[in-house]
């Protein structure tokens, strides 16, 4: 697939994100890259944003929200798991009409065998309107990732058996999956989780607080 970004090589892009956490206020309360903690708030820079498509990958509220979140993600990373668990549902919670929650597949197929089988799972629940629940239990843990996990789940979740069991036997979700990984290739990232909100990137399972001023600052047209 060809770079959606041409001008920017992979090490480029991904030092940005890095640079990212720092510009948007982790640990030391940077707005803007190269803001000392004593200087004043007022931006000084432009915060680089990327146009990354929502594509038609699933999502939590409202389509109209002022504020998308997308994250590229792995099921099989502890990570991953760790901001699912501590962040998503509160950020939901507390921005219901604000936030839009974006999930693109980005499994790390080289150390995480387990993790595109899975996006394929989830996707095949997804055809059967039970996508966010498969994904709750994937990232729960409780039957760890394999074939019959996945219709443990599936039969946990009410789904059809024959279906479901069809859909991965197919590999239906394939190149869905691997599509999504490929855009992420070559856009830079590499590694999960990652996100983007409103085009802002951040990397890492940041704490809620990290999200929170963002989303804050963003909503009140304080980020350039």
């Amino acid at each position: 697939m060809q770079n959606p970004l041409p001008f920017l090589q992979r090490p480029t892009i991904y030092s940005l994100l890095l640079l990212g956490i720092f510009a948007l206020g982790v640990g030391s309360g940077y707005l803007i890259w190269g803001r000392a903690p004593d200087t004043p708030a007022t931006p000084t820079a432009q915060v680089r944003r990327y146009d990354v498509p929502v594509d038609d990958d699933p999502s939590l509220g409202p389509d109209n929200a002022p504020i998308t979140i997308i994250e590229f993600s792995d099921y099989q990373c502890s990570f991953c798991k760790k901001w699912h668990d501590e962040v998503l549902d509160r950020l939901l919670a507390n921005y219901p009409d604000q936030v839009r929650f974006v999930y693109r597949d980005f499994p790390l197929i080289s150390i995480h065998p387990g993790a595109a089988p899975a996006a394929e799972a989830a996707d095949c629940a997804g055809a059967q309107g039970a996508y966010w629940p498969f994904h709750k239990a994937l990232f729960s843990m409780k039957y760890d990732l394999t074939t019959e996990a996945y219709q443990q789940y599936a039969a946990e979740l009410g789904l059809d058996m024959q279906a479901f069991a069809e859909c991965l036997t197919d590999r239906r979700y394939e190149s869905e999956v691997m599509g999504d990984y490929n855009y992420a290739v070559n856009l830079g990232i590499s590694s999960t989780p990652t996100f983007f909100i409103n085009g802002i990137p951040i990397v890492g399972a940041q704490p809620y607080e990290v999200f929170k001023q963002i989303i804050d600052k963003e909503l009140a047209g304080e980020i350039p």
